[in-house]
C-alpha cells in the first residue's frame, strides 16, 4: 500500500470543530469561552464529566455550542466509561486532510466533521503509583486508552489539528486564538505536536516502569479468585 504523501496544507486553520476530554480541568473556564467567543460556531464534542463541566462553564446557552461524542457517534459509552472516543467517526475526524478528495467524501459518507483541535490530558497514572499503598489494580485502572489514541492521531495530523495537552498552554493558544481571528498557525499546531507526542511517550513509559516493578506475585493479591 502507498504511503499518502501531503504536498499541500494551510498555514492558518479556523477552529470550528473542537474534541475536549481531559481528567486535568484546570483552566477550562478560560479557554473554553475564548473558544466560543472567537467562534460563535463553534462545535465542542465532549465526554462524561468533561461534557457536565463545559456545561456548567457555558450555562444556558451550552446547548448552541457542545455536543456529547456519543450523540455524534450514535454509539453509547461502554459502562464505567472505559470506551467513549475510539470510533470510527472520531478518527475520521482527526485524521482526514483538507485537500484529500477522499478523505472529504469519506466524512460526507458518515455526515462526519473535521476535527480541527483537541484537548486532551490523561489519566493520573504517574500520580496514583506515586501514593502510598497503590495496587496493580489501582495502577492498571489508570492507564489511559482513548486519550492516548486521540492525542496521537490529532499530534500525527498537525497538517491541520491543534493536539492540546497541557493546560499550560492554553494561555498562548487563547493569545494565538484571540489575535488570529480563530485560527492556529501551523507553528503553533507543530510546536503543540511535539509536546503531545513527548506526552504519550513520558506516559508509557511510566506505565512500562511500574508494572516492570511489579511482580504477578502482588497482581494476584488484588484478585480473590487468582
Amino acid at each position: 500500500m502507498a504511503l499518502n504523501i501531503v504536498e499541500k496544507v494551510d498555514d492558518e486553520v479556523k477552529v470550528r470543530n473542537v474534541l475536549l476530554s481531559v481528567s486535568d480541568k484546570s483552566g477550562l473556564d478560560s479557554l473554553v469561552p475564548t473558544l466560543v467567543a472567537v467562534n460563535p460556531e463553534i462545535n465542542i464534542y465532549s465526554t462524561g464529566g468533561t461534557y457536565v463541566a463545559i456545561e456548567k462553564i457555558l450555562g444556558d446557552a451550552a446547548y448552541k455550542n457542545l455536543i456529547k461524542v456519543s450523540d455524534y457517534t450514535g454509539q453509547p459509552e461502554m459502562q464505567g466509561g472505559l470506551v467513549k472516543t475510539l470510533d470510527f467517526k472520531i478518527y475520521l475526524g482527526l485524521l482526514s486532510e483538507t485537500y484529500n478528495q477522499s478523505h472529504q467524501y469519506d466524512l460526507k459518507r458518515v455526515d462526519g466533521v473535521a476535527i480541527d483541535m483537541v484537548v486532551v490530558n490523561l489519566y493520573p497514572f504517574k500520580e496514583t503509583v506515586a501514593k502510598d499503598g497503590v495496587t496493580p489494580e489501582m495502577a492498571r485502572t489508570n492507564i489511559d486508552i482513548g486519550g492516548p489514541c486521540m492525542i496521537r492521531a490529532s499530534a500525527k495530523n498537525f497538517l491541520r489539528v491543534a493536539s492540546v495537552t497541557d493546560p499550560s498552554d492554553y494561555a498562548g493558544i487563547i493569545e494565538e486564538l484571540n489575535s488570529n481571528n480563530g485560527c492556529i498557525s501551523i507553528e503553533k499546531r507543530f510546536e503543540l505536536s511535539r509536546k503531545a507526542f513527548a506526552h504519550t511517550a513520558g506516559y508509557d513509559t511510566a506505565i512500562a516502569g511500574y508494572f516492570t516493578s511489579v511482580t504477578v506475585g502482588q497482581v494476584k493479591k488484588c484478585y480473590t479468585n487468582c
